[in-house]
C-alpha cells in the first residue's frame, strides 16, 4: 500500500529554511503508525548500459585466460576473469549470462543497438525508426505512482541523443526517448527538495544542504531507537559525502564534447574526474532508492561509437579514449588494456551493489540488494557483434532469483578475436541461435510483481534464473 505522505510528512522529511531532505524509512517510526499505513518492502529495478562491447579474445589467444570478459566454466562451477574479478564478493548475489540477444538486432552493427537494449524493438540499421517501451518504463508504469518520481533516467552524456545513437536507454510506451539527466547537481536537487515553492533556497553546494536541517535532525533523533539513530547519522553522512562528490563532479560534466583535433584541450583531465563522476551517479541512485524517492532507475554509462564526453571515462585507468581501446586489441597488450577498463566498470558497479547489500531494510526484510534487481550489460559483445550480449543480473533474492551461477547458453561457441581490418564478427554468419533477451525481461517483470506473459519478441521465460 502506498505511504500516506500527508500523515507522515514530518517523519519522512527534515525541514530547513525552504528546503526539505527526504528520509529513509525508520523501523521505530513504523511502529507508531497503523498497520494499514506501514509500507511493504518495495521492489526496485536499476538497469545499466555499457557501450562498445567487451574483450573477447579467442581461446587460443594468451590473453583468453585472464582478459576474456565472460567467466570460464558453467553453472555454479565458474571462474571470473580479471574483467569481472572485482565482483567476486558478490558471487552468490549475481548471475552472469551469455547467449542472449534481441533477434531483430543480430545482424546489425553493434553501435546502432543501444536504443533497443531495454526495448527489443526492431529499430533497424538505417531509414525509418520506430521504438517501443523499455523494460524500466514497463515496471515504472506499475510502481511509479507510489513514489515521488516514477523513474530516474540518467546517462553520462545527457539528453536523448539521436536515433541509433541514443544517450538514454529509457523509452515511453509510444517509443519516444526519455531525456536522461547527466548533471549530478540537478539530480541531487531533485531528490532532496520536496517542492519548488522556494526555488531561491534550493540546495546550494557552496553551503551544505544539511546546515539548515541539523536542528530538526536532532529533534527527530530523540524519537528514534538506538539502531535508527545510528541509521540516521549514517544517512546524513552519506548525503553530505555525496554533496562533496557532486561538487567535484562539476568539472567533469562541464567538459565539452570531443571534437576533431582539439583533444589536447582535455589533457588536464585526471583519473579522479571520471571515476568520481561515475561513483557520484551510482551514489545518487542509491540515495534515491534508500529514500524511496523512486524504485526505477536507468544509467547509460556511455554512448556508442566513441561520441560524447563519456568517451573520456577510460582516463580513470590511464587511457586516452574508451572506444579507441576496442580498436587496439590487435596491438600488444590490447586485450589487457580493454579489459582493464571493463574491470574499472566492474569495480564501480560492484561498489554500488555492495552498498545496497550493506544497507538493511527496515522491518528486517533482508537488505536493499535482496529487494533490488540490477541488470548490467551491453548490446554487443565481440567487436561490433550484436549477439551473445554480456549480461550480469544481480540482487533480488527476495524475488526468487537463485544466483551464484554462470548461465552459459552460448557454450564454447562464442565468436571473438581482434579485428584485423577484414570481415568483422557482426558480418559473419551465426553458428548458433541466441535466446531472446526479452525472455529474461519477462522473467524479471514477473518476479518484480508485474503480471505479464510477454515483452517485445519474447518466446517464454528463463526458469534457470
Amino acid at each position: 500500500m502506498p505511504i500516506n505522505l500527508a500523515s507522515l510528512d514530518r517523519r519522512r522529511f527534515l525541514r530547513g529554511s525552504g528546503v526539505a531532505l527526504a528520509l529513509p524509512w525508520f523501523a521505530s517510526l513504523a511502529k507508531r503508525v497503523s498497520a494499514a499505513e506501514q509500507p511493504a518492502t518495495p521492489k526496485r529495478l536499476a538497469c545499466f548500459y555499457m557501450p562498445d562491447g567487451v574483450p573477447m579474445p579467442l581461446a587460443e589467444d594468451p590473453a583468453y585466460q585472464d582478459w576474456a570478459w565472460f567467466p570460464h566454466g558453467n553453472g555454479q562451477d565458474f571462474k571470473l576473469t580479471k574483467c569481472l574479478e572485482p565482483l567476486e564478493p558478490l558471487r552468490n548475489e549475481m548471475t552472469v549470462l551469455s547467449g542472449l540477444s534481441h533477434p531483430s538486432a543480430r545482424n546489425i552493427h553493434g553501435h546502432s543497438n543501444a536504443d533497443q537494449f531495454l526495448t527489443g524493438a526492431p529499430t533497424g540499421p538505417s531509414g525509418d525508426y520506430t521504438n517501443s517501451i523499455s523494460l524500466d518504463q514497463e515496471f515504472a508504469a506499475h510502481v511509479g505512482a507510489e513514489t515521488r518520481f516514477s523513474s530516474l533516467v540518467m546517462s553520462t552524456d545527457g539528453g536523448t541523443g539521436t536515433p541509433r545513437g541514443t544517450h538514454t536507454v529509457s523509452f515511453n510506451r509510444s517509443g519516444r526517448a526519455i531525456p536522461a539527466e547527466h548533471r549530478p547537481k540537478r539530480i541531487f536537487d531533485q531528490l532532496f527538495v520536496k517542492s519548488d515553492d522556494d526555488a531561491a533556497r534550493r540546495l546550494a553546494l557552496s553551503q551544505s544542504s544539511l546546515d539548515d536541517l541539523l536542528v530538526d535532525a536532532n529533534s527527530l533523533r530523540t524519537t528514534l531507537s538506538t539502531s535508527d539513530q545510528k541509521s540516521l547519522d549514517e544517512y546524513l553522512q552519506s548525503v553530505r559525502d555525496t554533496e562533496v562528490k557532486v561538487e567535484k563532479a562539476k568539472r567533469w560534466f562541464n567538459i565539452p564534447f570531443p571534437t576533431v583535433n582539439v583533444d589536447h584541450l582535455k589533457l588536464d583531465i585526471t583519473h579522479e574526474d571520471p571515476r568520481g563522476y561515475l561513483q557520484t551517479m551510482f551514489e545518487l541512485i542509491y540515495l534515491a532508492f534508500q529514500t524511496d524517492s523512486t524504485r526505477v532507475a536507468t544509467y547509460q554509462i556511455g554512448r556508442e561509437n566513441g561520441i560524447g564526453v563519456s568517451d573520456y571515462l577510460a582516463r580513470a585507468v590511464g587511457f586516452n579514449l574508451t572506444h579507441q581501446l576496442t580498436h587496439e586489441t590487435k596491438e600488444p597488450g590490447g586485450w589487457q588494456n580493454f579489459g582493464t577498463y571493463c574491470r574499472f566498470l566492474s569495480e564501480e558497479y560492484g561498489r554500488f551493489a555492495e552498498k545496497l547489500k550493506a544497507t538493511a531494510e527496515p522491518g528486517g526484510n533482508g537488505n536493499m540488494l535482496d529487494n533490488t534487481l540490477l541488470l548490467f550489460g551491453s548490446a554487443s559483445s565481440a567487436f561490433h557483434l550484436s549477439r551473445n550480449y554480456p549480461l550480469i543480473l544481480t540482487g533480488g533474492r527476495n524475488m526468487g532469483f537463485k544466483h551464484g551461477q554462470y548461465l552459459n547458453y552460448a557454450g564454447q561457441d562464442q565468436a571473438g578475436g581482434a579485428w584485423d581490418g577484414g570481415t568483422e564478427p557482426w558480418q559473419q554468419a551465426a553458428t548458433r541461435e541466441d535466446i531472446p533477451l526479452s525472455n529474461l525481461f519477462v522473467t524479471m517483470l514477473q518476479r518484480l510483481g508485474v503480471e505479464t506473459q510477454n515483452f517485445a519478441d519474447s518466446t517464454g521465460t528463463l526458469v534457470e534464473v
